[in-house]
C-alpha cells in the first residue's frame, strides 16, 4: 500500500489550489482511494482498499473555527486558491473563518465535500 512519507512527498509540490488536481493524481496512483482532513489541524486519514488507512500528525497548531459556516464566504475563498492566489495554511484560515470543519475526498467519485461543524455539507465540488 502507499504510506505517509509518499503522500507527504507528493503534498509538498502542491503551492496553490491549482496543483491540487495533480496532487490527487498523485495519490490516486499510491492507491489512496479516499482521505478526510480537519481544517482546525490539518490532520488527515487516508483510506486504501481492503480497510487500509493511515493518519497524519496535526500540521500545525489549532485554528479556531467560526461557530457558523458562510457559504457564500467560503465560496469565494475557495475560488481565489483553486485560482492559485493563497498557499495551504492560508486556505486553512480561510476555512476556519468559514466555519468549514473538514473535507472530505473521494477518488473514486473524483469529488471533495466540504462539512461544517455540525456536519452539514457545505459545498460538493467535482474535481477535475
Amino acid at each position: 500500500m502507499f504510506s505517509l512519507e509518499q503522500i507527504e512527498q507528493a503534498h509538498d509540490k502542491v503551492r496553490s489550489g491549482s496543483d491540487f488536481p495533480k496532487y490527487i493524481q498523485e495519490i490516486k496512483e499510491l492507491g489512496v482511494i479516499a482521505f478526510k482532513t480537519w481544517v482546525a489541524d490539518s490532520r488527515t486519514e487516508y483510506f486504501g482498499k481492503g480497510n487500509f488507512h493511515i493518519k497524519s500528525p496535526p500540521k500545525y497548531k489549532d485554528l479556531t473555527l467560526a461557530e457558523n459556516s458562510d457559504k457564500e464566504k467560503f465560496g469565494i475563498n475557495l475560488r481565489i486558491h483553486q485560482q492559485g492566489e493563497t498557499d495551504y495554511i492560508t486556505f486553512c484560515r480561510h476555512c476556519a473563518e468559514a466555519g468549514i470543519e473538514k473535507w472530505e475526498v473521494s477518488l473514486e467519485q473524483m469529488t471533495c465535500t466540504y462539512y461544517d461543524r455540525v456536519g452539514n455539507e457545505v459545498l460538493v465540488e467535482t474535481i477535475k
